[in-house]
C-alpha cells in the first residue's frame, strides 16, 4: 500500500489513504464484536484476580491492569482482586537483612518478617493498587483479610517426607497460614455498593496470630465463597508448561494433579494449580492461569476466543 501512494497523484493517494485508515478502524470493530459473546457471558458475574507476578512491578502494565479493570466493571462485570506482593517483601526483607527461605513455594515466615510483611501488604501494595484503579475512574476500595475476621485461619505445617528416614516430617512454616474459613459479607456488601474489593492476603487464627497467606490460596478460597463465575490467576510464565516445555492450554483437574505427582508442575506453579483445582472442587466455573507480563493479559483472556495461558477445568 505504501508503495502504491507513493507513486500515484495526490488525489488518488487522499482516496487510498482514507481507504486504509477505514480497514484499520474496521478491524477494530471487528476485535469489540468478537468480545459481544463474553459480554453477555460475564455481564453481573463475579470474577476474581489474583494480582502478582511482573504485573505488580512494571509501570506500564500497573497501570494496563488498572485499565482492564475498570472496563470490567463499566460493562457490567464484578472484579474482585487479591493481589500478592512477593518481589516487594523480597526486597523490603533484603533491605532490613532479612534472608527469605521457600518451602513448596510458601515463604517462612517468622514473628519478625510477619509485621514487615504485613505492613508492605496491607499497607504499601494495597493501596497503591487501589490509588490506581481510582486514578482511571474506578471505585476500589482496600481490604486486610483481617477486617472483619474475613479470613479465618491456622498455622500451616508442612508435611515432606525425609530421604534418611523415609518417613514424613513436619516443617514449621512459622506465621503462615492455612485458611479454615472466608467470611464474605464485607466483600458482599461493597460489591453491592458497585465497590472494587483489593484484598490483602493476611488472615488471623482463632489465638489472634496475624498469618501470612499465599495470595494463591486466599483467591481460591474467595472465589469459592463468592460463587465467582472465573478464577484467574496472573503469573510470570505463559501458563502450565509440559514436559518437553509446550505450553499446555486446557487442563482438567485429574490431568493436573497427575502433573504435581510426576513433579512437571513443581515449585511456585504448584500452589498455584492447587488453587485452581480447590475453587473447582468448591464450584468455581473455570479457573485460568496467565502470563501478567503480557499487556491487557485479563482481558484478553476473559473476551477472547483463543485467551491465554492455561485453563484448568473440571
Amino acid at each position: 500500500m505504501l508503495i502504491k501512494l507513493s507513486v500515484i497523484g495526490g488525489q488518488q493517494k487522499t482516496f487510498f489513504y482514507i481507504i486504509y485508515i477505514m480497514e484499520k478502524v474496521i478491524k477494530k470493530a471487528d476485535v469489540l464484536l468478537e468480545s459481544l459473546p463474553y459480554i453477555k457471558t460475564f455481564y453481573k458475574k463475579i470474577i476474581v484476580i489474583k494480582y502478582g507476578g511482573n504485573a505488580m512491578i512494571n509501570k506500564t502494565l500497573k497501570n494496563n491492569f488498572a485499565l482492564d479493570i475498570v472496563l470490567m466493571k463499566y460493562i457490567g462485570i464484578f472484579p474482585v482482586i487479591v493481589h500478592g506482593g512477593g518481589p516487594q517483601i523480597g526486597k523490603t526483607l533484603r533491605k532490613m537483612g532479612i534472608k527469605s527461605k521457600f518451602v513448596n513455594g510458601l515463604r517462612v515466615t517468622c514473628a519478625e518478617s510477619m509485621g514487615i510483611i504485613e505492613k508492605v501488604l496491607a499497607g504499601k501494595v494495597n493501596k497503591e493498587i487501589v490509588s490506581l484503579i481510582n486514578k482511571h475512574g474506578g471505585k476500589a476500595a482496600g481490604l486486610s483479610g483481617k477486617e472483619s475476621e474475613m479470613i479465618q485461619a491456622k498455622k500451616h505445617k508442612f508435611k515432606s517426607i525425609t530421604p534418611e528416614t523415609n518417613r514424613p516430617e513436619i516443617i514449621d512454616l512459622g506465621h503462615v497460614g492455612e485458611i479454615t474459613s472466608v467470611n464474605h459479607s464485607v466483600i458482599s456488601s461493597l460489591l453491592e455498593k458497585n465497590r472494587i474489593p483489593v484484598i490483602a492476603p493476611v488472615g488471623m487464627s482463632k489465638k489472634g496470630e496475624t498469618l501470612n497467606i499465599n495470595a494463591d490460596f486466599v483467591a481460591s478460597h474467595v472465589a469459592a465463597a463468592l460463587k465467582a463465575e472465573k478464577l484467574i490467576l496472573l503469573t510470570n510464565i505463559a501458563g502450565i508448561k509440559n514436559k518437553t516445555g509446550n505450553l499446555i492450554s486446557t487442563l482438567n483437574k485429574k490431568d493436573a494433579q497427575k502433573l504435581i505427582k510426576n513433579k512437571t508442575i513443581s515449585d511456585g506453579m504448584q500452589p498455584k494449580v492447587e488453587s485452581c483445582i480447590k475453587a473447582l472442587s468448591k464450584g468455581v466455573k473455570k479457573t485460568h492461569i496467565i502470563d501478567g507480563r503480557l499487556r491487557h493479559a485479563v482481558l484478553l483472556e476473559i473476551f477472547t476466543k483463543k485467551g491465554v495461558g492455561t485453563e484448568i477445568v473440571k
